[in-house]
Formats: structure tokens, C-alpha cells, sequence
């Protein structure tokens, strides 16, 4: 929590003194602002005896797979959501980075970040494959947050824009489920 609000306060700096990062800067801190280490740690909390100790330091460590789960969170959601934000006042996304740092066009940018995402499913995949030091229940929540990350933003901002976006996803989930 403590790592996630100084990213917060980094991001806030950045917006109130308008500047822009260079990637490198950015991805540091927007990793954490995307928030999913602290929702894979969340939801190893609530695994009971499956995450002991040894558990949470690997996840605290910056294996590849949480960091290939975060960056598929931050680049789907900066390319969805950028046009938006920006209208709204928000501090630079990866997509206004990229354009600034490389001099490249917001198709350019969302072409090299759709082909970092898919090299981050391929480390996930990788991860899930070969042996690690975790169970595999543990590298499932991990999975099964990028599996939701990707349906979230896959088109649009569904995050933002629940209640248009997610609507009908949840309710044919809970509400009109597949007869068993």
C-alpha cells in the first residue's frame, strides 16, 4: 500500500507540473498505479494455507509473471482509456509518453504496446508451463486477474464505463448463467 500511494503522489507531481515522463519513468511508476500487485496480493491473502511466506516474498520480489500481468493492465488500459483521460485532466498515459519520447504517432504507439502486451502473455504462459517456485493455484489468481484485465479493456474502458461496458458480461455471469 505504501509503494502504491508514493506512485500516486509520483503521478500527481507529474500531472500538476505537466510533465510528461520518458517510458522508462513512467513504467516504473505506472506498474504500481495500475494496482495489480496489490490485487494479486489481495487475493493471495484470501487463499488461506495454499500462499504461505515463502509465497509472498516471490510475489514480492518482481517475478516476471506479475510483472507481465501488470504491464498487460497498464498498456490495455492507457491505450483504451488515454483520449478520455486526457479530456478529463490526467497525468500523461504510456500512449502520450511514447509519442513524446519516440516522436511517433498514437497508431505507432498502440501498435508497439499491443506487441509488448502479447510478449507479456507469453511470459505469463511461460510461467504457467514450467516449473516455479509457487503452486500453481497461486499462479492461477495471478492469470485469472490478467484473463479479467483483458476483458475489462479489451475494446473500451469498461472500468470507467461499467455499467455500458461490463453490464451484460455480469449478467449473463450471474443472472442468465449457462444451465448446468
Amino acid at each position: 500500500m505504501k509503494n502504491q500511494v508514493r506512485a500516486y503522489f509520483a503521478e500527481a507531481q507529474w500531472f500538476h507540473s505537466q510533465h510528461v515522463p520518458t517510458m522508462e519513468e513512467y513504467m516504473n511508476v505506472a506498474l504500481v498505479t495500475s494496482a495489480n500487485q496489490m490485487l494479486a496480493t489481495t487475493s493471495f491473502v484470501g487463499m488461506g494455507d495454499i500462499a504461505n511466506e515463502e509465497d509472498f516474498k516471490w510475489l514480492f520480489s518482481g517475478p516476471k509473471m506479475v510483472t507481465a500481468s501488470a504491464i498487460i493492465c497498464r498498456l490495455m488500459d492507457d491505450i483504451v482509456s488515454h483520449k478520455f483521460e486526457q479530456k478529463r485532466g490526467h497525468v500523461a498515459s504510456a500512449i502520450e509518453c511514447y509519442m513524446n519520447q519516440h516522436n511517433a504517432t498514437e497508431e505507432e504507439a498502440v501498435k508497439e504496446f499491443r506487441k509488448q502486451i502479447a510478449d507479456a502473455w507469453k511470459d505469463i504462459n511461460e510461467e504457467c508451463l514450467y516449473p516455479t517456485p509457487v503452486a500453481m493455484p497461486l499462479l492461477t489468481r495471478i492469470l485469472n486477474l490478467s484473463r479479467v484485465v483483458d476483458v475489462i479493456y479489451k475494446t473500451e474502458d469498461g472500468y470507467t464505463h461499467a455499467e455500458v461496458m461490463l453490464k451484460d458480461s455480469v449478467a449473463s455471469l450471474l443472472i442468465d448463467p449457462v444451465p448446468l
